[in-house]
């Protein structure tokens, strides 16, 4: 039953109230789980009044990162944040069929571990739900020293994805009552948002909640071998008192963040998920925790044909390389592809081809989309607009160049049709070539 204005959903969470947005119904800013700082989530209890559901999920506290304005724009604007932040945000097609049951991709936002949020504008799904006819849930979760970073006897490691999986959970008790299907849930997620999922792939209690995932520009190259430089960053985070503000931990990251400098390449990513603790196995484990993996869940992975340039263009130092007559655009070009391939390439295609070989369906993508005057060229994020968001939310975005809204529409139409037809099935053409779009493959044993 539906007013002019509100929507409402009766789920075993409760009764939720949402709202009309033209072809979309939405609603936000859902409680999935509480926590105390520093604890582990606790599963939100049903409620026992209304939830209102029409505003957007908080944002996790983070250091304010200014250096992707250059490339995304003023992406927080308007945002709130809140420690109180474990929610999530359901969008559904406004038209209902009966006995309709509709696929469900759960978005996992990206930012290194330490910024973004589930609700930010760029990543507005009301395209995608409409035009594919999927269910579309935007999880938000807890980042940086909130969220990624512990210690044998202290804070307990990987409460982020603690609270993805809390957030699954929740999926999966109450998706029936917005038209969605429990059996047929993808993980979707971007850059630390597809890093995180790779490794929900293999966590403790996480099988059965999700039965494909859609990995979109995974840093894989940068997971192993943290141990020490976790260990550096732990004792550099000390302990907090109980009456510790959120700016004094936010200050506190930034020192940490410091402390992991001298640990090379992946520095890049100080935050990030931690083997041996809780949920996840130990890191000696991890291969043949993926392969055993296989035979329950599709993977659809791939990453941009120009990753690193995103960052590369953003510093002054390469930008010095840029203006150095003849030879500066000339040495740029393997600095690029060789950081692209250390961080994302080689170890996207392989994480594919073991998925393969043991037994699962995988298929592996490169995103070529490069906007006409954009000298970001096909960069990390240019794969977003081509799914998520609307010409309001991406017009200030420099990383599209002189693009028309209507170009990277038509450009990602037949991306979106292939994600969600995955998303449906877990089965797409073995080979797809959509011409300065995308080229994608099946991955064979």
């Amino acid at each position: 039953m539906t007013s002019a204005a509100s929507v409402h959903f009766h789920a075993p969470a409760g009764h939720i109230i949402g709202r009309h947005d033209g072809a979309v119904l939405r609603a936000t800013g859902i409680r999935y789980a509480r926590a105390v700082r520093f604890q582990l989530p606790v599963a939100e209890l049903p409620a026992t009044a209304p939830i209102q559901a029409t505003s957007p999920a908080p944002a996790c506290p983070q250091v304010a990162d200014s250096l992707l304005a250059p490339a995304l724009g003023s992406l927080f604007a308007g945002m709130t944040y809140d420690e109180d932040c474990l929610r999530l945000s359901v969008t559904r097609p406004a038209e209902q069929y009966p006995d309709e049951q509709l696929p469900v991709i759960v978005w996992v936002h990206g930012g290194s571990y330490v910024t973004g949020a589930g609700d930010l504008a760029v990543y507005d799904p009301g395209t995608l739900v409409a035009e594919q006819r999927v269910v579309f849930v935007a999880v938000t979760y807890r980042l940086g020293l909130l969220g990624f970073l512990g210690q044998e006897g202290g804070t307990p490691p990987n409460l982020g994805l603690l609270d993805l999986l809390e957030a699954l959970r929740w999926v999966q008790r109450n998706i029936s009552a917005f038209g969605g299907h429990p059996e047929m849930v993808t993980m979707f997620g971007q850059s630390a948002g597809a890093d995180a999922i790779a490794h929900l792939m293999v966590a403790e209690g996480a099988q059965g909640l999700f039965k494909r995932v859609i990995l979109h520009s995974a840093p894989l190259g940068l997971s192993r071998n943290r141990r020490a430089m976790s260990q550096a960053m732990a004792q550099a985070a000390g302990t907090f008192g109980p009456t510790a503000t959120i700016d004094e931990v936010l200050a506190r990251e930034s020192t940490v963040t410091q402390a992991a400098r001298r640990f090379g390449l992946k520095s890049g990513m100080p935050f990030g998920t931690q083997y041996g603790a809780h949920p996840l196995p130990h890191e000696a484990d991890m291969d043949t925790s993926w392969r055993a993996a296989a035979s329950r869940v599709d993977v659809l992975i791939g990453a941009t044909a120009e990753e690193t340039r995103f960052f590369a263009v953003l510093d002054p130092k390469y930008r010095r390389l840029l203006s150095l007559p003849l030879v500066g655009r000339l040495l740029s070009r393997p600095l690029v592809a060789i950081s692209s391939r250390l961080v994302y390439l080689k170890a996207t295609k392989a994480f594919a081809r073991r998925h393969a070989q043991a037994g699962g369906r995988a298929y592996h993508f490169s995103v070529l989309f490069r906007p006409p005057g954009s000298e970001f060229g096909a960069a990390h994020t240019i794969d977003l607009p081509l799914l998520l968001g609307t010409q309001a939310s991406w017009s200030f975005a420099p990383i599209l160049g002189r693009a028309t809204w209507e170009q990277v529409q038509e450009a990602g139409r037949q991306v979106r049709q292939l994600w969600a037809d995955f998303a449906r099935t877990g089965v797409l053409p073995s080979q797809v070539e959509i011409p300065g779009v995308l080229r994608l493959r099946q991955v064979k044993e």
